[in-house]
């Protein structure tokens, strides 16, 4: 399913139209079948509470527990996994199921790219779609190897996904940039 770039010395081999990568992460699937359990208790509580025990009550419990419910299954649903596509003058990462939210880069905006062998959701608050005013905009789906654009107006965009490293060499081909040697001296 993935494409890769041709190793640096083939030069008689051309560079492949397209790379794909991907990132998975199952410990999200554990999230999602919380939330499936509070929907269910939501549900339970609907149907088999006495109702004439105080309607107030049992109404907030039921909307609470299928409403945290449902963040929480939607919520991480959207994040189980990452695709990313470079293709033609443009970048793009689709995320969950249904590929959304969905970022389109243009290569023309990209000035590097560049490896990072160890990113983690520690370090941007969270796993998803994040944002933070000193590090810039990243989609994290799992800790591990990511790759990091830097843009022209000053912006990084990263993305954790497997085989980060062939995905920066790509992008860089395409960009026309020197190949940079592995800062974990591999």
């Amino acid at each position: 399913m993935r494409e890769h770039p041709r190793q640096e010395g083939h030069a008689d081999e051309p560079l492949p139209e397209t790379w794909t990568g991907r990132a998975t992460n199952r410990v999200q699937w554990l999230l999602a079948a919380a939330g499936v359990a509070c929907i269910a208790l939501g549900v339970e509580l609907a149907v088999n509470s006495a109702w004439d025990s105080g309607i107030a009550a049992l109404l907030m419990s039921v909307i609470g527990c299928v409403a945290a419910g449902l963040l929480m299954l939607f919520g991480t649903l959207a994040f189980v996994h990452v695709a990313v596509r470079v293709e033609g003058d443009s970048l793009e990462v689709r995320c969950g199921h249904m590929g959304l939210p969905r970022r389109r880069i243009l290569l023309a905006h990209v000035v590097d790219a560049v490896f990072v062998p160890k990113v983690t959701p520690c370090q941007w608050g969270g796993w998803g779609y994040r944002w933070r005013p000193e590090m810039g905009t990243a989609v994290v789906v799992r800790r591990g190897e990511a790759f990091v654009l830097k843009m022209g107006d000053g912006r990084t965009f990263t993305v954790t996904v497997d085989d980060a490293e062939a995905a920066v060499r790509f992008i860089r081909s395409r960009l026309s940039l020197p190949a940079k040697p592995n800062p974990a001296g591999g």
